[in-house]
């Protein structure tokens, strides 16, 4: 069977909470062939009770995160919100790019949450899980409401992206900015074209990406990048270039994680790697299983994000390298929460 055309994943991967798994025949697949190679986006309308994640992680700090979309069409093959699609009954496979669950009640949970007298002002992360500016946020402009309603109650946020729509908000950004109640990062995980449109199929360019940087940078906006995930074998090498190009473009800061595959990512990334890199599949997937003690996945807290061992190390020092010698003393200042309006309105007396 052909793959999906402009997907990431080449498979919808079995649910793990679904006690059958249905394999085809070859009729079936060319039965539903001309379905499967172009399958269509379907957005599915939900009445959220709960928008905001607090994440205990000691990798991560504790922060809280938004997320106004469940799933995501920029479809990169590498990403660790593909496992979570699976709670809501989906695979994590094509179903995670063409099935995107859109919380439509999020502007009005935000503006509860802030009226709440138990909300202590703190940053809060868009994109912890999904991409808050991925195809959909063209249509449903949730991102936007959400930032408006930040910026009436003047509760800073930090933005991960890889979609210059971020652009289509700068005027939110730049009040922000003048505020100290934004930071926003681009990932970046290759300048290579023909990687990046095989690893985010439906993503902007990185010539783009970094004119993100430079346009928000320019309006005051503090910006930084993420280099995340690193690949073994695949684009490690690029780190030292992506850096320097980020700070030539106004970012002042770099992060990176290395790639794990946890649950159904494994085996979408295996079946991805072994048709696009077949000559080196099997080096990919072995010096990724060396950063992480012998497996492709890995969950232990301070190891998950970073890896062990020689490889992981390598990656460590090319890119500490690489930050010290292009960012220099860059720093990001720190966002405000002193400014909290509860309610959203300013006292007058």
């Amino acid at each position: 069977m052909e793959r999906p055309r402009g997907r990431g994943a080449g498979i919808n991967s079995h649910n793990r909470f679904h006690k059958l798994e249905t394999e085809y025949t070859s009729e079936d697949w060319q039965q539903w062939e001309d379905q499967e190679v172009n399958p269509k986006t379907q957005f599915i309308i939900e009445e959220s009770k709960k928008l905001l994640s607090v994440s205990d992680s000691p990798d991560l700090r504790n922060y809280n995160s938004i997320n106004p979309y469940r799933g995501c069409e920029h479809g990169c093959i590498y990403c660790y919100a593909r496992n979570s699609h699976e709670y809501w009954g989906f695979s994590a496979g094509i179903d995670f790019e063409t099935k995107i669950v859109v919380k439509k009640n999020a502007p009005e949970l935000l503006e509860k949450l802030f009226h709440s007298k138990s909300w202590q002002p703190t940053s809060i992360m868009f994109s912890g899980n999904t991409d808050c500016y991925q195809p959909a946020e063209r249509k449903f402009q949730l991102t936007r409401k959400l930032l408006e309603i930040c910026l009436k109650y003047r509760n800073p946020v930090s933005i991960l992206t890889k979609n210059a729509l971020i652009l289509r908000d700068i005027d939110i950004l730049e009040k922000m900015a003048r505020l100290n109640l934004v930071h926003a990062a681009v990932s970046i995980t290759s300048l290579n074209e023909d990687l990046r449109n095989k690893l985010e199929p439906r993503t902007v360019t990185a010539k783009r990406r970094l004119q993100v940087v430079r346009t928000l940078h320019e309006a005051g906006v503090p910006m930084g990048i993420m280099s995340a995930p690193i690949i073994p074998g695949l684009n490690d090498h690029e780190i030292p270039a992506i850096i320097q190009a980020a700070a030539e473009n106004g970012a002042a800061w770099a992060g990176y994680t290395v790639v794990r595959l946890n649950g159904a990512i494994a085996t979408l990334f295996k079946e991805w790697v072994h048709h696009h890199f077949p000559d080196r599949a099997e080096k990919v997937l072995n010096q990724i299983a060396a950063c992480h003690g012998g497996k492709l996945n890995d969950s232990r807290f301070g190891l998950r994000m970073s890896g062990e061992g020689k490889y992981a190390e390598h990656i460590r020092q090319l890119y500490n390298l690489a930050c010290r010698k292009y960012f220099g003393e860059r720093e990001l200042p720190d966002l405000d929460t002193s400014q909290f309006i509860r309610g959203g309105q300013m006292k007058l007396f």
